[in-house]
């Protein structure tokens, strides 16, 4: 079976709702993995839901759905309370599923579509004003490892960062970076008010005197275009090192400023000018006050918004629009944007657009994540871009390396505030979650080392001889990975991944201290090489899908 034991059991329990003539009443079954083994290994209350649909009691449903089950796959089958339905696999079953996932290797759990859907993921997408800080590296490893998790469900992913290179903040910043330039030549100058404080624009000045070699000495329209272009360039480039070094890559980087362009072709207008006609032609847009509104309550959005100022400026609003219509023109059929949660009512907004030019209602999906802060000791740390207060991504990586960082800024819950533990993060102990999870993997790698067998062959194996409850369980584990992939993906949830691959490392380590693996009987060694063979195969690819190094010593 390619799918889990849940989506095998749920196609069962399908087939036994057919047999009762029921095809044409749709009814959700679901199935639950039980946490106590008493309760079985899987339970479902489709005789629960679906008993107005077939007309019969629950229990008499349950009986029934039960009677056209396979006796292959179930040591038994129980009817609990009111007609709950719980499901005990037999042994060969689990073992069967094991020799699937070795046979399958670093192939377990991937899906390959014959036709893939094609998706955008837009994250970090922050404005090139300042380096990046531990904030936006939370961002930046939860839209990677969205990504991954998508690739491994077989779509098409590419991964786009947008960035503002346009706009009062851009002014600023040249202004800013103007001001530092002067101070090499002996001038002080004032940063101007919501100027940029931080002294990481001094080096950029320093480079452009080294450069240039002019003096600039008025802040007059050749200074601004110049220190706008070098400003935004050069903290790019910046942005682009730091997100490498954590292992963070983009197939596009989109500026802002190529929507406010004339278009090529015989319409010259920019796409700006061309989403509010778009807009105005689906009855979309007012104007009041002087200036023009979208109609976004009456779309589903929290509240009207402004998209053209009064004095003809173009809100963020409505340039975000023209750059989904971008999106949609460049054939994303899905497009989701990794965000915090400090931009609700935008997002409502930018929907509300989304459906007034007529776009599906699955086009635009935001994965929405609160913020981090870093926690040392017993303080925690305020950051702040404009007054030059905040920790830098770079310098967390070089502290505590970019494993630790990725896996941290996974394991909650994105719409979770973030505490950033670092002196857990710094501890090189079984406390570190990171070290726990890499050090399974590790463990497993010497026992082969020392076992003198690299490889174990599916064919002669003789799983049967794995018997004991741990055993078992540790197979129950491995049949999640794929559940937990789709779960963690479609629900924009990597921390699911990141809290199942700890699972995975609490379930192994005592088991090993548990049960001898080398130097017992030739055939129940393989057999436990076996399983920590399947073990090591979902904890490297667990690995692998949250961005993490798979090291083989430690």
């Amino acid at each position: 079976m390619a799918e889990s034991l849940k989506g095998h059991i749920h196609g069962l329990l399908a087939a036994s709702w057919r047999k009762l003539g029921l095809q044409d009443r749709s009814v959700d079954i679901e199935i639950k993995r039980s946490d106590r083994g008493e309760f079985g290994d899987f339970s479902s209350n489709v005789a629960l839901v679906g008993a107005k649909k077939a007309e019969m009691p629950p229990r008499e449903l349950a009986k029934r759905l039960i009677e056209g089950l396979p006796e292959a796959v179930f040591s038994r089958v129980e009817i609990a309370g009111p007609g709950f339905i719980n499901l005990f696999l037999l042994p060969d079953v689990l073992r069967s599923r094991l020799r699937e996932i070795l046979n399958a290797g670093d192939r377990f759990g991937r899906i390959v579509q014959s036709n893939p859907t094609r998706i955008q993921i837009e994250f970090v997408s922050s404005n090139p004003t300042g380096p990046l800080t531990v904030g936006h590296g939370r961002q930046a490893v939860l839209g990677d490892v969205l990504a991954r998790l998508y690739e491994r469900m077989g779509y098409t992913v590419e991964r786009e960062y947008y960035y503002n290179d346009e706009g009062r903040q851009i002014d600023l910043l040249a202004e800013s970076l103007w001001v530092r330039y002067r101070e090499l030549f002996g001038e002080s100058h004032e940063i101007p008010e919501d100027g940029y404080q931080g002294e990481y624009l001094i080096p950029i000045a320093n480079e452009m005197k080294q450069n240039l070699q002019r003096v600039f000495p008025k802040f007059d329209d050749e200074a601004r275009t110049v220190f706008r272009r070098e400003a935004v360039r050069s903290m790019k480039a910046e942005i682009e090192g730091d997100l490498h070094k954590l292992g963070v890559w983009f197939n596009h980087w989109f500026s802002e400023a190529d929507l406010h362009k004339p278009q090529k072709g015989c319409d010259p207008r920019s796409l700006v000018q061309k989403a509010l006609a778009m807009l105005r032609e689906r009855n979309g847009t007012y104007e009041a006050d002087g200036a023009i509104w979208l109609k976004g309550e009456e779309y589903g959005a929290a509240k009207d918004s402004v998209l053209i100022r009064s004095d003809g400026r173009p809100t963020y609003l409505m340039v975000d629009i023209a750059y989904h219509i971008n999106k949609h023109r460049r054939n994303f059929e899905h497009v989701i944007n990794v965000q915090g949660a400090d931009h609700q009512v935008e997002q409502s907004s930018m929907k509300a657009a989304m459906r007034i030019l007529g776009y599906r209602e699955d086009f635009l999906d935001y994965a929405v994540h609160q913020f981090v802060s870093i926690k040392e000791g017993a303080g925690a740390a305020r950051m702040s871009t404009r007054a030059g207060r905040f920790i830098l991504l770079q310098d967390l990586v070089e502290e505590i390396g970019r494993d630790v960082v990725r896996y941290f800024m996974v394991a909650r819950k994105p719409e979770s505030h973030l505490e950033f533990d670092l002196d857990l993060a710094r501890a090189q102990s079984m406390d570190n979650p990171v070290y726990y999870i890499q050090y399974a993997h590790t463990r497993i790698f010497s026992i082969f080392s020392k076992a003198g067998m690299p490889e174990v062959s599916t064919d002669d194996v003789d799983l049967s001889l794995l018997e004991a409850r741990e055993e078992l369980d540790l197979i129950k584990q491995l049949d999640r990975f794929p559940d937990v992939v789709r779960e963690a993906a479609l629900g924009f949830a990597p921390h699911l991944l990141a809290g199942y691959a700890l699972e995975l490392a609490r379930a192994f380590h005592p088991y090993y201290t548990e049960y001898r693996v080398i130097g017992t009987d030739r055939k129940v060694m393989s057999a436990r090489l076996a399983l920590l063979r399947g073990v090591q195969i979902v904890l490297r690819n667990c690995l692998e899908i949250l961005g993490m190094s798979v090291p083989e010593t430690m």
